[in-house]
């Protein structure tokens, strides 16, 4: 089967469109797209393949789809705009903005801190439900009473999903504005960017329908049976609030429910063109808008986090700074210098200052560790450029 690939490339750049087409191999009822701005312009706009398998709907160039942890992404340019604007501080308390912060001996943990997943709340407690996370003020409550799973200052490991209630709810504090309102204002409105944190229900039909490739499903089912508590399975899951695959076919991220809450840590919902054109803006004006400057970027995404988390786990390990992923062997970018973030199942939003690169891939068809799709576009388009 040859799929049909859709839109336009600048030439030069037709080995990273051969690259797009090749992802789709062997995967009949995959979707996705992909993005590429150079100095603030668009070379590369192609889209292909199947939207929802389950009627047929075919993937248009402003199908959205969930970005789970590029949500991250979006977030940290968020607070590191409220930082340039002198709203927020990396090196202050978080309680110093959220005062309930301080409880179980948090007083002392910092914005940068909470940022580069070393708060000690990549996962609950006690488990949770759908309602509780579609419920803000109910999250924000039980991660700022909640004693963080390891000492201060003594590592990391990754808060899945627990990172965009602390970005979210430092962003409300500072603003008075929901996270969702406020990356409106700053960034999807300025740019007319199709991303939103928290999907208005009359948008609901729009977004792809998301599946699960078998070594995904496998994977998180031997996590699920390694013995409690297993920490990294319940920062995804949360407890009972979240499918292990995070999907299934009329749940998690699947449900207007839950795609409807602001979920700033997994449920942001983008076309490929409209993370493109963001992680452009970080780095170069794009539509006449520059969202952080460069002194910002440059602490932004000093090394915070690297190597073996608090909970182990094997190589290859992610490189962090503040929210933002970093090039590192486990998420290769264009090279030093590259920050964004990845998102389960295989999407990809980052920037490259040096390049004025913004780049953005989504699909529905979730994969694993096996994934080499993204992979394989940004590897052609390092040797185009």
């Amino acid at each position: 089967m040859t799929i049909e690939v859709h839109g336009s490339v600048e030439p030069g750049f037709e080995p990273v469109a051969d690259a797009f087409a090749a992802a789709f191999a062997e995967r009949p009822t995959m979707g996705g797209a992909l993005h590429v701005t150079l100095g603030g312009h668009s070379v590369i706009d192609l889209w292909a393949g199947i939207a929802d398998e389950r009627t047929g709907r075919v993937w248009l160039q402003d199908t959205p789809s969930v970005v789970f942890s590029c949500t991250k992404g979006l977030m940290s340019i968020l607070i590191a705009r409220l930082v340039q604007d002198g709203l927020l501080d990396y090196d202050a308390p978080v309680a110093r903005y959220w005062p309930e912060f301080a409880q179980a001996g948090k007083a002392d943990i910092t914005v940068g801190q909470a940022l580069a997943h070393r708060a000690g709340l990549s996962a609950p407690r006690e488990n949770l439900t759908e309602d509780d996370v579609v419920d803000w003020d109910r999250m924000v409550a039980v991660l700022a009473a909640q004693e963080p799973l390891w000492p201060n200052g003594t590592g990391y490991a990754y808060h899945a999903l627990t990172h965009g209630w602390l970005t979210g709810e430092l962003v409300r504090r500072v603003t008075g504005k929901s996270a969702g309102a406020w990356f409106g204002e700053v960034i999807t409105g300025p740019l007319g960017a199709d991303a939103w944190i928290g999907l208005p229900d009359a948008l609901a039909d729009r977004p792809a329908h998301l599946q699960v490739s078998a070594p995904l499903s496998a994977l998180w089912a031997d996590e699920a049976r390694k013995p409690a508590p297993n920490w990294p399975y319940k920062a995804m899951t949360l407890g009972n609030a979240l499918p292990a695959d995070l999907v299934t076919d009329e749940g998690g991220f699947n449900r207007q429910r839950i795609r409807a809450a602001e979920i700033p840590g997994a449920g942001g919902v983008a076309t490929a063109k409209a993370l493109a054109m963001i992680w452009s803006a970080t780095v170069v004006p794009t539509k006449g808008i520059r969202l952080i400057d460069d002194a910002v970027i440059a602490t932004a995404t000093r090394t915070q986090s690297e190597g073996v988390s608090v909970f182990g786990g094997d190589p290859p390990y992610s490189r962090w700074g503040y929210g933002f992923q970093l090039d590192s062997e486990a998420r290769r970018y264009l090279g030093d210098g590259c920050f964004g973030h990845d998102g389960a199942g295989g999407q990809v939003g980052f920037a490259d200052p040096t390049r004025q690169i913004g780049f953005g891939f989504v699909t529905n068809w979730m994969m694993g560790p096996e994934d080499q799709r993204a992979t394989g576009i940004i590897s052609a388009l390092r040797q185009v450029l």
